[in-house]
């Protein structure tokens, strides 16, 4: 397993050019990303983690390879929703992370990263129908699960797997809880796997 840091993106002009499938990281500032990436690829600072909402503000690419898969560039998008962005920043990341989704032909999959305890919300409602409409795979990852108890749960699962049509479960991870990350990365190594693949 390796990863690194490639590139961080203000404009579409600055992708890089790369034959690698790509897998986007997408969610709401403060839901956990940046640490969920660093737990996926087992490196502690690849991506910066803050306490501040809203940090991300480029598109970050990381070179990953994960066992059992071939190598594939993780994607991380600029968070969402947080309020205290101007509208002029909050249009221009709009705009950045609507072209890459609309014209990036690399990109296969999207992880939908939301906080367990949170509702589903329109940004998301929004991201499914736009991935949908690309016939890109959108995975539902539901980040800091440790914070409820187990038996709290499933209810705000099954909820947000409704709420978004999903016809898979949501993946219940915690950047501290070594099963869930094992679980995720079994997940994005087959999603990788499969874009790779003859028949697709």
């Amino acid at each position: 397993m390796s990863a690194r840091f490639l590139r961080a993106c203000a404009s579409p002009a600055d992708f890089p050019q790369s034959e690698l499938v790509e897998i986007a990281v997408v969610g709401r500032s403060n839901c956990g990303k940046s640490s969920l990436i660093n737990a996926l690829t087992g490196q502690a600072k690849l991506a910066r983690t803050s306490s501040t909402p809203g940090r991300t503000r480029e598109i970050v690419f990381f070179e990953v390879t994960l066992p059992g898969a071939p190598t594939f560039h993780l994607v991380d998008l600029p968070g969402y929703g947080y309020a205290k962005v101007s509208r002029d920043q909050q249009a221009h990341w709009g705009a950045l992370i609507g072209d890459y989704i609309d014209n990036r032909r690399e990109l296969m999959a999207l992880l939908l990263l939301v906080d367990i305890r949170r509702d589903i919300a329109q940004e998301e409602l929004d991201l499914v129908s736009w991935a949908s409409e690309r016939e890109l795979e959108t995975r539902l990852v539901l980040t800091k699960s440790d914070k409820l108890a187990k038996n709290k749960r499933f209810g705000p699962a099954q909820k947000a797997q409704t709420a978004l049509a999903l016809a898979r479960r949501p993946l219940l991870t915690s950047a501290s809880d070594k099963p869930s990350i094992e679980a995720l990365r079994r997940v994005v190594a087959a999603l990788v796997s499969d874009c790779y693949s003859p028949e697709t």
